[in-house]
């Protein structure tokens, strides 16, 4: 007889060596739920990283959902399936219509990336190759590149000028708004001055600008120099954006306005962006953040591949196989957790080549990371198939400080 299958729930809390502040959102410790899930002798791990500024959801809700979702039916399916199909099934139609599961964003990321981990480690099959890429651009050779270039993001917590000597080479620059529009034109100007017109520059103001101020700050803004101003105005502004858009001569990107396909499609139609911030975690998993990459190609829009602040392993792979399976991305961010955290829970830890600020394919199989013995400080629940509930987890010396939103029978 089989063992059962088994399920591990973590939040992990760890502190950050370094802050990160932007307008929407001071952020000193990681806030993410992995799931470690275990079946006929495979595993897979996925994360979620849910923002409630973003898609409204937290690690305590997504904790709640994660409850209601029938595990011992997921764990038939993956028993009673022939792998292949079922890959090509869940690349097809996501976590959501392949195992019929419900909930918000993030549910369906955590779900949908441990899925896919478990299925390509049995396949043998590495990141970019479980996630969908169809659509992408003739021409891009067999195999991919064997490195992309990521942008620099320049946060409230580091000033301009030693950004500009210590965080290149520099690609593509993101710098998070302050507030101040004085103070931005002049962050701005100093890159524009140091790095030429070469260099693409977006300034995100996290929907921190209101409609009335808006068209001058970005006025402002184009004449310092700046390319794109990422999701200025309050979440799904539609008919503000399009006017705003169609006011400037600066381009705008969307970010917490697009978090499902349904936002997508409604942007375009609105005509409120040129382009995407496509994030792994806010639009629900590998599979459904390749459909808002389709439709953003299919209305002539860019998209970029983002990141949420302080992903701590699985959806740090998962974005970068994203990026290698559409490598026509206006620009990759690879996060900062090489700065942000000086020990992971997972293993190798996931790289990036500051010599040239580019990062590798996802090694694999599947997403290529294993947790490691710091995971287990992080344990809040476990379930085993053919249990009534979930269960607190293992570890007895647990604090109340760093298991909230845990699940409890």
């Amino acid at each position: 007889m089989a063992e059962p299958a088994r399920a591990t729930l973590y939040r992990v809390e760890a502190p950050m060596a370094v802050g990160f502040d932007h307008p929407a959102k001071r952020r000193s410790a990681s806030d993410s739920l992995l799931l470690h899930l275990e079946a006929d002798g495979l595993a897979g791990l996925g994360e979620c990283a849910p923002r409630a500024y973003v898609t409204g959801e937290t690690t305590a809700s997504v904790t709640g959902e994660l409850r209601k979702v029938p595990l011992d039916a997921v764990f038939a399916r993956l028993r009673a399936a022939d792998p292949v199909e079922l890959l090509a099934e869940l690349r097809e139609k996501g976590v959501a219509d392949t195992f019929g599961v419900r909930g918000g964003s993030n549910l369906l990321c955590l779900l949908e990336i441990a899925l896919l981990d478990l299925l390509g480690r049995g396949l043998g099959l590495g990141g970019p190759e479980l996630t969908p890429g169809q659509g992408a651009p003739d021409g891009v050779p067999n195999g991919g590149p064997a490195a992309l270039p990521v942008s620099q993001v320049l946060d409230l917590s580091l000033d301009v000028e030693e950004f500009l000597d210590t965080r290149g080479p520099f690609h593509f620059v993101k710098v998070k708004a302050s507030g101040d529009i004085r103070r931005d034109v002049a962050t701005v100007t100093a890159i524009r001055t140091r790095l030429g017109r070469t260099v693409p520059v977006m300034v995100d103001a996290n929907m921190s600008w209101s409609v009335a101020d808006a068209p001058g700050q970005l006025a402002a803004l184009c004449d310092a120099g700046a390319d794109f101003v990422e999701e200025p105005l309050a979440k799904g502004s539609w008919a503000e954006l399009a006017a705003l858009r169609a006011g400037t001569g600066l381009r705008l990107m969307l970010d917490e306005s697009v978090c499902t396909l349904q936002d997508a499609r409604r942007a375009v139609r609105s005509g409120a962006c040129d382009a995407f911030n496509v994030r792994v975690a806010k639009n629900g998993g590998p599979v459904t953040a390749a459909k808002v990459i389709a439709l953003a190609r299919q209305a002539g829009l860019s998209f970029q591949i983002g990141v949420q602040v302080a992903e701590v392993g699985p959806l740090i792979n998962a974005g970068r196989a994203l990026a290698f399976a559409h490598p026509d991305a206006l620009t990759v961010e690879a996060g900062q957790s090489d700065r942000f955290f000086p020990e992971m829970v997972v293993s190798p830890r996931p790289a990036v080549d500051r010599s040239a600020n580019t990062v590798a394919p996802p090694p694999g199989p599947g997403f290529g990371l294993e947790l490691n013995g710091r995971a287990a400080t992080w344990s809040v629940a476990h379930y085993t198939e053919g249990g009534s509930a979930w269960r607190p987890g293992p570890e007895p010396a647990l604090s109340t400080a760093t298991s909230p939103g845990g699940i409890h029978p």
